[in-house]
């Protein structure tokens, strides 16, 4: 599993993760597509931002590694803001291939992108 160096572990002054520190040795966590409501908490608002601005400032629009990112957190923007790189996607597999769907993102999080 790729550790991704200098990616923040974690939301600043919150408990938002945004990192695992080891693979897991039950097995790699699945990534789903999970569904984000209108009526949502406004913390976790914050959080879905802060890692799209994470993602974008240590990525940009190339493919990265899914690695040492948290799965939830990653499940939360995947098939809408993060898609797979490739047609080998493994949602079971630290090294499947992810990448930011720019112009969706730019929709979601304008902030992040200056708009």
């Amino acid at each position: 599993m790729i550790k991704h160096r200098g990616f923040p572990s974690r939301l600043p002054s919150s408990d938002f993760q945004f990192t695992i520190r080891r693979a897991s040795k039950k097995g790699v966590t699945k990534l789903i597509k999970r569904e984000r409501y209108a009526d949502r908490r406004p913390a976790d608002r914050r959080a879905d931002e802060g890692f799209m601005r994470a993602l974008w400032e240590h990525f940009g629009e190339e493919p990265f590694e899914r690695g040492n990112l948290d799965a939830g957190r990653l499940s939360w923007l995947l098939g809408r803001e993060v898609e797979a790189a490739d047609d080998s996607f493994d949602p079971e597999d630290y090294e499947t291939l992810l990448k930011i769907n720019v112009g969706r993102a730019m929709v979601s999080f304008p902030e992040v992108f200056g708009g």
